[in-house]
């Protein structure tokens, strides 16, 4: 039952931020939007960081100086995958009309759905990665870990589901039709997360690179997505500054939670 709470927060957290649009009636204003990008972009990194890369080198610390080796790869292979999926999937980004990936007859909607669910996939693999490693009783990794990385998650996921349900109201969806695809998008993340548990189980001696590889797959999410994102418009400080202050929440859950 506890291993389910884990695996759902970041779910929930989704689905919180897409009520929203039940009892936010303006369309969301570009500071504000600017703001809660910068925010998750502050968590993605810093549970990247403290979550995943320093637990992977303290896993080979006995190799020396190659300890770094497969935190290293997995983490290029993470970058490298979503980079993939970025090129093989048809998507579209939120404030842009132009669509990346093959040429399809999606709707525009189906492709603003697939960006997120893009978007979501690493996150679900953090959480399901560092869950395996604790059932597994691997060093420098617990259960407490998995739930900080799975509360971090869902806090950035309610601004994000907002994100999402916001616009596709605007856009001429009912508020029903915008909540359900705001919530849609992050049932990637239970699913991932579940995926990633029963590979580790089966290949405990890459666990150091699959945490590698969960991080460099949010780093490029947060590189290619977040942050040109919140940099659009306008000059502003707001996405900086909450930046900041998701960084240190994420990373004070982390250490106080490990």
């Amino acid at each position: 039952m506890a291993f389910a709470i884990l695996l759902l927060l970041p779910l929930v957290g989704t689905m919180l931020g897409a009520a929203f649009v039940f009892f936010i009636k303006d369309v969301m204003s570009p500071r504000v939007q600017k703001s809660l990008l910068g925010f998750a972009s502050g968590v993605m990194v810093a549970a990247s960081v403290w979550s995943l890369l320093i637990p992977a080198m303290e896993m080979t610390a006995d190799k020396g100086a190659w300890s770094v080796l497969p935190a290293a790869v997995g983490f290029l292979l993470g970058m490298a995958f979503l980079l993939l999926l970025d090129e093989v999937i048809p998507h579209l980004h939120l404030g842009t009309d132009k669509p990346e990936g093959p040429r399809t007859h999606l709707s525009r909607t189906a492709m603003l759905t697939l960006a997120v669910t893009l978007h979501n996939l690493p996150e679900g693999m953090a959480v399901g990665v560092v869950l395996a490693g604790a059932c597994e009783g691997a060093t420098h990794l617990s259960v407490t870990s998995a739930l900080a990385v799975s509360i971090g998650i869902a806090i950035q996921n309610i601004p994000e589901g907002a994100i999402i349900s916001m616009p596709m109201r605007a856009a001429g969806n009912s508020r029903r039709r915008a909540f359900l695809i705001g919530s849609l998008s992050g049932v990637v993340e239970p699913l991932g997360a579940v995926a990633v548990v029963l590979l580790a189980s089966l290949f405990l001696p890459v666990l150091p690179y699959m945490l590698a590889f969960a991080a460099g797959a949010m780093f490029y999410v947060v590189i290619e997505e977040l942050i040109p994102e919140a940099s659009q418009g306008t000059h502003s400080n707001s996405s900086t500054i909450a930046f900041a202050i998701g960084f240190v929440l994420m990373m004070v859950l982390d250490v106080v939670m490990a």
